[in-house]
Parts: structure tokens; C-alpha cells; sequence
């Protein structure tokens, strides 16, 4: 099957600077395994203030990218206030 781009956008909830720690390792870990398999291409918190992130998916489709969101540690632990994923039609790619 033909794989595709898509972009999952969080914003996470107020102090999740501080709500994050007991799952952040699990997060991280979570979004390493995905790219190890090649599901994840790149993914990042914004910087100041810390209020979302961004993940860029190659998936076969958004259901994918929907499956490996509902299991994320932050998303488990209720810190993923909004989420959004829409597909993206590439002009430069990685």
C-alpha cells in the first residue's frame, strides 16, 4: 500500500511542563520505537510557551496515525487538551 504524509498537531493542557515528567520517558520512547519503524519522521514541542507539538507521520492512512495517538502516554494521561490530523501533500521532503 502506498504510504502518505500527515501531521498530527497536539495542544496540550495548562503546566504540562510540569504534569509531563511522570510520562515523559514513556512519550519519548513511544515517539522512538514509531520512528525506528519508520512510522514517525520527525516530531517536536514548540518552545515558548510549551503549548503543543507537532508529529509528522508517514502512515498507509490517518486511522494509523489516529491508533498510535490514542496510545501515547500523554494522550493516556490526559495532558492532550486538542488533537488534529490532517494529510499533507509534500513539496520537499526529508
Amino acid at each position: 500500500m502506498v504510504s502518505k504524509t500527515f501531521l498530527l498537531t497536539y495542544t496540550y493542557v495548562p503546566n504540562i511542563v510540569e504534569l509531563r515528567q511522570p510520562h515523559r520517558q514513556a512519550h519519548l520512547g513511544n515517539l522512538t520505537s514509531a520512528h525506528q519503524r519508520g512510522l514517525v519522521i520527525l516530531a517536536g514541542a514548540t518552545v515558548d510557551p510549551v503549548d503543543g507539538a507537532v508529529v509528522l507521520f508517514e502512515a498507509e492512512d490517518a486511522g494509523q496515525v489516529l491508533s498510535w495517538a490514542a496510545n501515547d502516554p500523554y494522550n493516556k494521561a490526559g495532558l492532550i487538551r486538542e488533537m488534529t490530523v490532517r494529510e499533507l501533500s509534500l513539496a520537499v521532503r526529508p
